[in-house]
């Protein structure tokens, strides 16, 4: 299954987190990286008195279910110690699956494509660079259409 997944940290070495995570994902023989963005440097999101956060977003294929995608993930940000104190809060690393092939879930554990994608500019700028053409499963548009005229 081809899927996208957004990575983000604001805590720490930033850089050194990102790749960690990126290790952790890629030691898993169910996955393939297939394809990463830019990294970018972008202010904080749902709660802004934080530091500045590092994001990408990276293209992999899977075998993995959804659900086991999601579980692998939160096991990831465990093992590098990611708590969940705040929501929006500051974090050592973040995962987000932002799409899982053209497949739409809202199950209340697991909400894929993910819900806070169209608006967060950094996202669709990643996704952009890397997945122009990606039709959202939900609006039927490209990535493309749907970035318009994001300003920096």
């Amino acid at each position: 299954m081809m899927c996208f997944l957004g990575l983000g940290s604001n805590l720490g070495d930033r850089l050194l987190n990102l790749d960690r995570a990126e290790e952790y994902l890629r030691l898993n023989p169910r996955l393939r990286i297939i394809e990463k963005s830019s990294i970018m440097e972008t202010k904080p999101w749902g709660n802004e008195m934080q530091p500045d956060f590092l994001n990408y977003v990276m293209k992999i294929e899977t075998e993995l279910k959804a659900n086991a995608l999601l579980e692998m993930i939160l096991a990831i940000e465990k093992k590098m110690g990611r708590t969940r104190d705040i929501k929006w809060g500051p974090r050592l690393i973040d995962i987000d699956i932002l799409f899982y092939g053209q497949e739409i879930f809202r199950d209340g554990y697991l909400v894929i494509p993910h819900p806070y994608l169209l608006q967060r500019d950094f996202i669709l700028k990643a996704l952009l660079e890397i997945a122009p053409d990606w039709i959202h499963p939900e609006y039927g548009k490209t990535i493309r259409a749907l970035s318009g005229d994001i300003n920096d």
